[in-house]
């Protein structure tokens, strides 16, 4: 983690012994930061890191939204960014899902945001650092929280 005086976040994947199978090695790797020039999602940390690896300045971004997305086990808590129409397409894990492949998997996010999140897993989101990151560098910009609502 960063300074905590320091308006930047940054968040790390917790290194694994899978990552020595990779290209990444042991490489501390980073899985989320908001800095004065914008947002970065981190790629998986065991495959294709640096193909899922993006960086989105604040120009394109109209809000941050943490959501979780129910499954059958305790569900994934999620982190992604908002676009304005019409930005180009962001690599990631979720970019190959069609509309409606994503509305079975999380009806409740629209389509843009679930394929520009990933999810927080191998790292801790703080929202408290988030918000004053945000606050500090696009205080234009939300940090929305969706859940989704319970099945019967």
């Amino acid at each position: 983690m960063t300074n905590s005086s320091s308006p930047l976040y940054e968040a790390y994947y917790t290194r694994t012994p899978f990552q020595l199978l990779t290209r990444e090695r042991w490489k501390r790797l980073l899985a989320f930061r908001v800095d004065g020039d914008g947002v970065l999602l981190g790629g998986a940390p065991i495959r294709r890191y640096a193909a899922h690896t993006v960086f989105v300045p604040w120009a394109d971004i109209t809000t941050i939204v943490a959501w979780r997305q129910r499954t059958a086990g305790n569900g994934i808590n999620y982190i992604g960014v908002q676009r304005k129409p019409g930005t180009p397409e962001l690599p990631g894990m979720n970019s190959h899902l069609s509309r409606a492949q994503a509305e079975r998997a999380a009806p409740h996010v629209d389509y843009e945001l679930l394929r520009a999140s990933r999810p927080i897993t191998m790292w801790r989101l703080d929202p408290e650092r988030l918000l004053a990151a945000t606050d500090a560098f696009a205080p234009h910009v939300p940090v929305l929280v969706y859940s989704q609502p319970h099945l019967s």
